[in-house]
């Protein structure tokens, strides 16, 4: 085990009450929701106690930062991340940003405890996290020990986003769990052929429909970003059972699969839901008309994009050459990009999540654009893969310019 890395990060803070005071009757109120959320000034009411309650809120963030020093320091994240609220005993409890459950994540912590306290002169705040441990199923350590097909690249993947974060067990863990996903994910194709139509609608639970649906309204066609997440060839064929009006009306560039015989076999399946099957090379202008028809297409934008194809951004933490025609279909066309991802529930069944639509990078210079609008894809794709870092497909060599 890397004893260097925290199992447990701890930190404290105290604020005094007449600092928060001052803070409170010289900062407008813009300035002041840069550190507190409209909810927190509301919860903390105008009455004697407003101080105290808003100054512990300040301590909880400061002892929230000090848990994440490196991301503190290097400006990454900020008091407004840590949002203080109560639970259904009116316990305090951390709700965190986008960016700071991300943290959380990649550190692989489970949440933030979180214990106030004030005085008269001041309030103090203790934040605590317990490390997350990966559940291994036997499979996968039988796997990652009998049958370990790419492991030097799966564990060489997992140092690269986990490395210094985690102790190496964690990270062996990790694997482990990694390659029993991968046994599930081999029985699961394997069986989807003998399921009744019911039985694969019933696997698929699709949440958070309105945000694509709202990026359809805006009349562009829709380009959703995805990844090698979960099973994503059941997910996609049985989620589609959820929307037969849409039949047709989605379509998945892809490269062949070998053998023939396993490409014939998944693309059948594809089309047999109803999802259109387009040749990655040479797309362009079919992926132009389908948008005009206000379609759906979906990028698969994980894989390692070799010569003119890619654009070299951060992926982790780490360059990566990451394709380029997500960002310049998006940009000549404004057609909103909507992230989605699925995984698998302990009980077998499936999700289909879909996230809002990302904002749009402006820049005077194309290039510029396309690395800029790239660069946020990558970090949408961080944390859907964050959210379940064992069902994603580590064996591929994404950071191949590290090598």
């Amino acid at each position: 085990m890397d004893s260097s890395v925290p199992l447990t990060r701890c930190g404290i803070d105290s604020v005094d009450l007449s600092r928060i005071e001052r803070l409170l009757r010289e900062t407008p109120r813009e300035d002041l929701l840069r550190i507190y959320s409209e909810e927190e000034l509301k919860d903390a009411g105008d009455g004697a106690g407003r101080v105290a309650s808003i100054a512990a809120r300040f301590a909880a963030k400061e002892a929230c930062l000090k848990l994440f020093p490196r991301e503190t320091a290097l400006g990454q994240i900020g008091p407004a991340d840590f949002v203080v609220a109560q639970d259904g005993y009116g316990a305090p409890r951390i709700v965190p940003s986008q960016m700071a459950q991300a943290l959380l994540d990649r550190y692989r912590l489970k949440a933030i405890a979180l214990s106030l306290t004030h005085h008269d002169a001041s309030a103090s705040a203790l934040a605590v996290t317990d490390p997350l441990q990966t559940h291994v199923p036997l499979v996968g350590k039988i796997i990652y020990s009998l049958l370990p097909i790419r492991r030097r690249v799966v564990l060489s993947n997992l140092r690269l986003v986990f490395g210094g974060k985690v102790p190496e067990s964690e990270i062996v863990r990790l694997a482990q769990a990694f390659y029993g996903h991968l046994g599930r994910f081999l029985v699961e194709f394997i069986r989807y052929s003998w399921l009744s139509s019911a039985r694969r609608a019933a696997l698929v639970r699709v949440e958070n429909v309105d945000a694509i649906l709202r990026a359809h309204a805006q009349g562009k066609g829709v380009l959703v970003l995805t990844g090698h997440l979960g099973n994503w060839e059941l997910t996609t064929v049985a989620g589609m059972a959820n929307f037969p009006q849409h039949r047709g009306r989605l379509h998945i560039p892809r490269k062949p699969l070998h053998p023939p015989w396993l490409d014939a076999l998944v693309t059948g399946r594809f089309r047999r839901a109803g999802l259109g099957v387009l040749p990655k090379k040479g797309a362009l202008e079919a992926i132009l008309d389908r948008l005009a028809a206000q379609d759906v297409i979906v990028f698969i934008l994980d894989q390692h994009a070799g010569g003119r194809d890619g654009v070299e951004v951060e992926f982790f933490g780490h360059k990566a050459n990451t394709f380029r025609s997500l960002a310049t279909i998006a940009l000549a066309t404004g057609s909103p990009v909507v992230p989605a991802t699925t995984w698998r529930e302990p009980d077998g069944h499936h999700v289909l999540r879909f996230e809002e639509a990302l904002p749009v990078v402006e820049c005077d210079d194309p290039d510029e654009a396309i690395r800029a609008n790239t660069r946020v894809y990558n970090a949408a794709l961080e944390r859907l893969i964050l959210r379940h870092p064992e069902q994603w497909f580590w064996m591929h060599r994404r950071w191949k310019n590290l090598r």
